[in-house]
């Protein structure tokens, strides 16, 4: 769930902050990247070289370094955090926050943050319990902050009561079960094709398309950031996945369509956005062919509509999306397709559009669904038109 995440740990003045160490640890063990602010005050309790060496990046302590020059960018900081989380968090620290006060680099990156928050309190049970620190708390939920709440027990002063920071453990089960809340498609099985298939002439030659594969890899990744449980089968392809997931590689068509049987029956959601050869040769040579005629001509046959089978297949409940790359007639032959094939949503793309097809960082996409509803989207990233599917699909979740 924290694999890959950006991670911005902001300690303040406690002594609970011995516990930052292991914190940092277990997120760094869940997959996350973690940076590390510490307070003026964090730094009595805590050294930034112990941080720096387990989260394998440089501590900030404050806006600049007089004697590096370095200056500390705390717009920057606060956008490459996917979730920032404060513990502990000292009542001085809750203050500033929930008054929109900004002294001190963590506070500046707080309020530069466009991600989620969580802050762990850490006080002694006075300061816990004073009418100020509860209302300070109170204006930071109200800000859409997320409270990890502290433990009872003996605390720093002797006393016994509120105000004890939770444990590092505690802390990272809370924001995977948070994260895991906010999820519409935890629990949802999906199943996502990518690439080009290559079909063998002989041992070295083969036809294929010019699919990189950059469209169903985003859509992977997209489906896992929603929640789902996601298996991307791929046909040949440079592209990786930053994310954990069970991937399938492929080469040809067949082996294409073995592995989606394989997966189909289990799958919730299923987006088809390889891109299949329509043909194979009927014979593969054994021995690589000479060019020795000036002549040349294989006998091809075609190769299973996987997308059409599935469709055959579907059962209720399962959503089938589908693609169609275009060069004309580009609505009519989507919508035809889309019925044809028993589909849910069909994204139509066509090489007409500046932008849009194979290899490009880009793509431009009309989305149809089964009720011949039409929603068109801008040139985006194809991260960015991932989304947008998604999105769509979404849709069809909550009917």
């Amino acid at each position: 769930m924290l694999s890959n995440k950006n991670i911005i740990l902001g300690v303040c003045g406690s002594i609970a902050a011995y516990k930052s160490a292991t914190l940092v640890r277990l997120l760094i063990k869940a997959g996350a990247n973690v940076k590390v602010i510490l307070t003026a005050d964090a730094s009595n309790f805590i050294t930034p070289l112990t941080l720096a060496t387990l989260s394998k990046n440089p501590v900030y302590t404050q806006y600049f370094e007089a004697e590096t020059g370095v200056w500390s960018n705390h717009v920057e900081l606060g956008l490459w955090a996917d979730y920032m989380i404060i513990a502990p968090a000292s009542a001085n620290t809750i203050g500033k926050m929930a008054n929109g006060l900004c002294d001190n680099l963590l506070t500046a990156v707080y309020l530069s943050a466009k991600c989620p928050v969580y802050f762990a309190p850490a006080m002694d049970l006075d300061m816990w319990k004073h009418e100020s620190t509860q209302q300070n708390i109170s204006q930071l939920k109200n800000f859409g902050n997320t409270i990890i709440a502290p433990n009872s027990g003996e605390l720093a002063s002797g006393l016994v009561g509120e105000g004890r920071l939770a444990e590092p453990e505690e802390i990272v089960s809370f924001l995977i079960a948070d994260i895991k809340s906010g999820m519409p498609l935890l629990g949802k099985r999906v199943l996502v094709t990518a690439g080009p298939t290559y079909e063998a002439i002989d041992p070295v030659r083969f036809i294929g398309n010019h699919s990189s594969g950059k469209m169903g890899f985003a859509i992977a990744d997209e489906m896992l950031t929603l929640g789902a449980d996601v298996t991307l089968i791929t046909g040949p392809t440079a592209e990786k996945s930053a994310n954990k997931l069970n991937r399938v590689d492929v080469v040809s068509a067949q082996d294409m369509l073995d592995a989606c049987n394989a997966y189909f029956d289990n799958s919730d959601i299923m987006v088809m956005s390889a891109a299949v050869a329509d043909y194979t040769p009927i014979e593969v040579a054994p021995q690589k062919i000479k060019k020795n005629d000036s002549d040349f001509s294989i006998d091809l046959k075609k190769t299973t509509d996987i997308l059409a089978s599935l469709g055959k297949q579907k059962k209720s409940g399962q959503i089938l999306v589908g693609f169609a790359l275009e060069t004309e007639n580009e609505e009519h032959y989507a919508k035809e397709k889309l019925k044809k094939k028993n589909l849910d949503l069909i994204v139509l793309n066509s090489l007409n559009d500046k932008g849009s097809g194979f290899k490009t960082p880009t793509n431009k996409i009309t989305i149809f669904n089964s009720d011949m509803v039409k929603t068109s989207f801008e040139t985006k990233l194809k991260t960015d038109v991932a989304k947008d599917i998604c999105a769509e699909i979404l849709k069809l979740t909550t009917k």
